[in-house]
């Protein structure tokens, strides 16, 4: 059965790769591969659990006494296995609707072109080194696919050459990825692991901000150079990012509000964590319902506004991609079944064996995620390792996790397919996967292996300086 489960995850993790090739939707793919491994686990369970102590445990139970063998197994992979991973993803699934809303919601109101209306440069390098800044600011604060997407629609009215345009599109995958690693609300990788409390603000954005930024800064110094000296023709932004008739109703002041909320609520979400030791998903409700009543007495005061021209909850809520939410559900609750199985603690015992060094095994880690969707890569690795109080590296906050949210987050821009900023831009600028393999892949791993190199030194001869 473990081997079958092996099989089906491999087979199914292909198909997840190959999305494109086959044009079958990863959502779909990622749960059917989930119903099936939890129905080959539930035949496998009664001749696996009995062994376990949390098993015995629960058998044990006054409740479960007067129940057969096979009745507990069923029970306790039912209401107790299922609905405590169930439980852990929900909380993850309900953090991302709500930042995805709030984004959403501030852009169809043109929000973002408080931000982006401000760009006028006619340098090409000078123009390249702003749209990276903004674009790894940004990222950290929004997530790296929102901000990549509203960074190609400000590109687009700059840059008319389509090959220097691809220069700035793949900067600003790179930024985006680099600027989302050191966020705790930056990347869904770095999400899930701040949810789990494998990692904490405190100690997340002051130990991966440098690596980060040198993942960054080093890609766009070796760019630069790809670029001629000719002044841009066109600079002048005409109108912002949004495609909604909204916008066009919100007074620069209404917008700048509106900015000023959603961002503030999204920066919020880690104090309200810390303040009340909440869930975050709560945090991010509490700010999308700020958002939500602003914007309700905001049309109450605009007469005459059509109803279909009204960028209402409602609407926000359509465009919000649930196709990726799907996937996150089904591909994480198919690593819960490798968790529940065992499967994933002998391929942990197998990397520290023949490999050992936390560093080499995060880097492999970050390599792979420009193959493969660095999400299951997280689950796994989490589903692999225990949060170990008295270890330096597996700790909260130890070095294996904290270098983990670098490697997975920063590794996937190496090729152009490796992360959720990458394949939306491809598909937005029609980039070609071997122009950017030629021309991108290696600075990219250059500014990778960068940022790994100055975390490494951070942390072998600079922070005990300090402790």
């Amino acid at each position: 059965m473990l081997v079958l489960m092996i099989v089906l995850f491999l087979l199914g993790y292909f198909c997840i790769a190959m999305e494109h090739p086959l044009k079958v939707n990863k959502a779909a793919t990622a749960l059917l591969l989930s119903a099936l491994l939890w129905v080959v686990y539930i035949f496998f369970a009664p001749s696996y659990l009995p062994s376990l102590e949390e098993f015995k445990v629960f058998a044990l139970n006054p409740e479960n006494l007067h129940l057969s063998l096979y009745e507990q197994v069923i029970s306790y992979v039912t209401n107790v296995q299922i609905i405590e991973h169930l439980g852990e993803v929900a909380e993850i699934l309900f953090f991302l609707i709500g930042a995805m809303t709030i984004v959403e919601l501030v852009d169809v109101h043109g929000g973002f072109s408080i931000i982006t209306d401000k760009i006028t440069t006619k340098n090409k390098r000078k123009l390249l080194w702003i749209i990276a800044f903004v674009t790894f600011v940004l990222s950290a604060i929004l997530d790296n696919l929102t901000t990549s997407i509203v960074m190609v629609m400000l590109l687009r009215k700059l840059v008319s050459n389509q090959q220097e345009r691809w220069i700035f599109a793949s900067i600003i995958i790179l930024a985006a990825n680099s600027g989302g690693a050191f966020s705790p609300i930056g990347d869904v990788t770095t999400i899930m692991l701040w949810i789990n409390g494998n990692v904490t603000t405190s100690s997340l954005i002051p130990e991966l901000f440098l690596p980060s930024l040198v993942s960054a800064v080093i890609p766009v110094l070796i760019a630069q150079r790809f670029l001629n000296a000719e002044p841009l023709k066109e600079v002048k932004i005409t109108s912002s990012t949004h495609t909604h008739t909204a916008a066009e109703f919100a007074t620069k002041k209404e917008q700048l509000v509106l900015f000023c909320l959603g961002v503030g609520a999204l920066i919020f979400v880690p104090i309200f964590k810390t303040i009340t030791h909440l869930p975050p998903f709560i945090g991010v409700l509490f700010g999308l319902s700020i958002l939500w009543i602003y914007t309700e007495i905001l049309y109450h005061k605009k007469k005459g506004i059509e109803e279909k021209n009204k960028a209402r909850i409602s609407y926000v809520l359509s465009r919000i991609d649930m196709s990726t939410i799907l996937f996150f559900l089904g591909i994480l609750m198919a690593v819960a079944v490798l968790q529940v199985s065992g499967i994933l603690s002998s391929f942990s015992q197998v990397l520290d064996k023949h490999v050992g060094n936390v560093y080499l095994i995060n880097i492999i880690i970050g390599l792979l995620s420009s193959v493969v969707d660095n999400v299951p890569l997280v689950a796994g690795a989490m589903g692999m390792y225990d949060i170990i109080p008295q270890s330096i590296e597996f700790a909260q906050n130890g070095i294996f996790w904290i270098f983990l949210a670098y490697c997975a987050g920063v590794g996937g821009s190496i090729l152009i397919i490796g992360s959720a900023a990458g394949v939306v831009v491809m598909g937005l600028e029609k980039i070609n996967f071997i122009w950017y393999l030629k021309r991108i892949s290696l600075i990219a791993l250059l500014g990778y292996l960068g940022g790994a190199l100055v975390y490494f030194i951070q942390m072998k001869f600079i922070f005990p300086l300090f402790i």
